[in-house]
Order: C-alpha cells, then sequence, then structure tokens
C-alpha cells in the first residue's frame, strides 16, 4: 500500500515507497533462508544466501539515490512528504546492515556450522530464528500500513531474543562443543541480537513516520 502524497511528487515517492518494501521482503526471506540452511545443513543454499547480499546493497544503494535526489532537488513542499523522505533516509541503514547480517548467518551455514551444533543450541537457533521473523513482518507490515503499533510489539519480542541470546550464551560456554564450534555459534547469537536492535529501531522510525502520515491508499 502507498501512501497518498499530493502534487508532482506522487510517483517519486510512491517508487521510493515500494522499494522500501521490496527491501523489507528481501531482507526478511534472507534471514529466514539462512536460518533454515544453517539448521538443515543445505550449504548449497547458504552459499546462494550469502551471494545475495548483493541484491540488498545494489537496492539500498538506488533507494538512497532517489530519495536523495528528492531532498536536493524535488522541491519538496509537503511537510509529510520530507518527512517520509527523511525517514526513510534514517531507516536504509538499519535495513541494510540486517541483510548483512543475514549474510553473515549464511555463511556460517554455508561451513557446515549448523552440523556440529548441540540439541539445545540448535533448538535455541530455532526461536531466535522464529523471533527475528516475527519482528521483521511486524515492522514490514506497519510500514506498509502505516501503523503505530509494531513498536510495542518489537520490543516485547527484542526482550525475548534478548533472553534467548543469553541461554544460547550460556549453552557456548558450557564446553559441550568444539572451542571452534562454539565461537562460530557465539557470533551467531551476536548476529540474531544486533537484527532485534535494527527492527526495534526500524519500528520506531516507522511509528514517527505513521503519525506524520498515516493515510493509506
Amino acid at each position: 500500500m502507498v501512501p497518498e502524497y499530493g502534487g508532482q511528487m506522487d510517483e517519486p515517492l510512491a517508487q521510493i515507497d515500494r522499494q522500501v518494501l521490496q527491501l523489507f521482503a528481501i531482507v526478511g526471506e534472507n534471514v529466514a533462508g539462512a536460518t533454515h540452511a544453517l539448521l538443515s545443513g543445505d550449504r548449497e543454499a547458504a552459499k546462494a544466501l550469502a551471494d545475495r547480499d548483493e541484491v540488498v546493497d545494489n537496492l539500498y544503494r538506488e533507494i538512497e539515490r532517489q530519495t536523495m535526489d528528492q531532498l536536493t532537488v524535488g522541491r519538496i513542499e509537503s511537510p509529510a512528504d520530507l518527512h517520509f523522505l527523511v525517514t526513510v533516509i534514517r531507516m536504509l541503514p538499519d535495513l541494510e546492515r540486517n541483510g548483512d547480517l543475514a549474510e553473515h548467518v549464511a555463511r556460517r551455514a554455508a561451513r557446515g556450522l549448523g552440523t556440529e551444533l548441540s540439541a539445545r543450541s540448535r533448538g535455541l537457533v530455532e526461536r531466535m530464528g522464529e523471533v527475528a521473523i516475527h519482528m521483521w513482518r511486524a515492522t514490514a507490515n506497519a510500514y506498509a500500513d502505516r501503523l503505530t503499533t509494531a513498536a510495542s510489539v518489537v520490543d516485547t519480542l527484542d526482550d525475548e531474543m534478548d533472553d534467548l541470546h543469553v541461554s544460547l550464551t550460556v549453552e557456548v560456554v558450557a564446553g559441550t562443543m568444539p572451542l571452534p564450534v562454539a565461537v562460530e555459534l557465539a557470533m551467531v547469537a551476536r548476529f540474531y541480537e544486533r537484527f532485534g536492535d535494527h527492527a526495534v529501531n526500524l519500528a520506531k522510525r516507522v511509528a514517527g513516520l505513521a503519525a506524520v502520515a498515516p493515510n493509506i491508499t
């Protein structure tokens, strides 16, 4: 769904909006796929997902270019239009970084890390992946529909993600896995925890945007 903007800015802003939604979708697919590849031991799928990070980077740069063009030469007159563009610029780093985090998980999956995890750590990673997707969908849907409610939902999920991160760290230091595996798993745990932090930032940006420009076609 695209916000209603007035005047000659309709199509340029709508195009940016569609591309932001596309970036949300790609990153969400990548983190879900990376988690599945890690737990299933599908190295080929993991390598393909890792390579897809370039798609995220290219789309990020294109949205950034178009948004800066509108801010510098677009003759913005509506405060709501200006707020939308500034919000997009502020959201882009969190979107791109979460794409990177999905790529980092996929690269560990491609090395076969998932086959060496303890049973408890596998369960914790699986739940972290599920929470990450719930957070991402809530934020993406809130952006699409200009909802202010996602921030509290995502905050609650982030609390669970933090608890899972602590639990997985305890499992890592318990000595049930070889040291190289434990080190890599500690990194994976950190990736999911950081993914949650970026989702929280995005949900707050979306709430601010929704408060200024709530109308949806």
